[in-house]
């Protein structure tokens, strides 16, 4: 193989860029509230607990098909709130690259709340009740203390959520389609050149791409889990 067979097109340039912008935005967009709804569900009982989880994880165990369909449902021009978007404010979501953001969110969203949900559950509650005796806030506590001490498991949270962006498939190109430079990420892109003839070539360049990728995601999640279990193991012996 020459040295040009690994050169990327202005095409497969596209995909990964759009890929990894679509990536950020879709963490971006589940950061509050996954940080929110893991601390709701690692430090509170309240009626639904059970079922506020079983939500959130969702995603995991259904087809991911299904989770784009149901985007499809709620949020296309003929749904309700896609339907009101679009009516009043003129705004499409379905087959547009924000479409893609909301799928790889919502599948990416459950392991984003369970790092965080695990990090904030290893946080020792005595540290939370001596500073809330000093006078400290809910609010302060949090910031200052929690969130500090719960950072390893949110940045694996983060990190995982990501991966998960690059890899999605079944949920976007149900929701979002198949249009190049909207909404073509990675995989969808080496399935597109799949069915091509010639598109062997540029289908195992991407390939490569998402595996380097997916595996630097998966490595940097394994050492700040890591971080996290020494961290834990230093307090628990302070």
């Amino acid at each position: 193989m020459t040295v040009s067979s690994f050169l990327l097109t202005p095409g497969e340039w596209t995909a990964l860029w759009l890929s990894v912008k679509v990536g950020l935005a879709s963490v971006a967009l589940s950061l509050i509230p996954g940080i929110a709804i893991a601390w709701l569900l690692a430090r509170r009982r309240f009626p639904g607990k059970t079922a506020l989880d079983a939500l959130v994880h969702l995603p995991l165990v259904l087809p991911p098909v299904v989770t784009g369909y149901l985007l499809l449902l709620a949020l296309g021009r003929n749904g309700i709130v896609g339907g009101f978007l679009h009516d009043h404010f003129g705004l499409d979501i379905a087959f547009t690259w924000r479409a893609a953001v909301l799928a790889s969110a919502a599948m990416g969203f459950p392991l984003l709340v369970r790092s965080v949900r695990l990090a904030v559950e290893m946080v020792d509650r005595r540290l939370e009740e001596a500073a809330q005796t000093l006078g400290a806030s809910p609010l302060q506590m949090f910031f200052r203390l929690v969130l500090p001490l719960a950072a390893p498991g949110l940045l694996t949270g983060i990190v995982l959520a990501f991966a998960r962006s690059l890899g999605e498939f079944g949920a976007t190109i149900t929701f979002a389609g198949d249009i190049p430079g909207q909404s073509r990420t990675l995989p969808v892109a080496i399935y597109s050149y799949l069915q091509l003839p010639s598109g062997d070539a540029p289908a195992q360049r991407l390939v490569i791409i998402s595996l380097v990728l997916s595996l630097g995601a998966l490595a940097a999640s394994e050492a700040l889990a890591r971080k996290a279990r020494r961290g834990a193991g230093g307090e628990a012996h302070a």
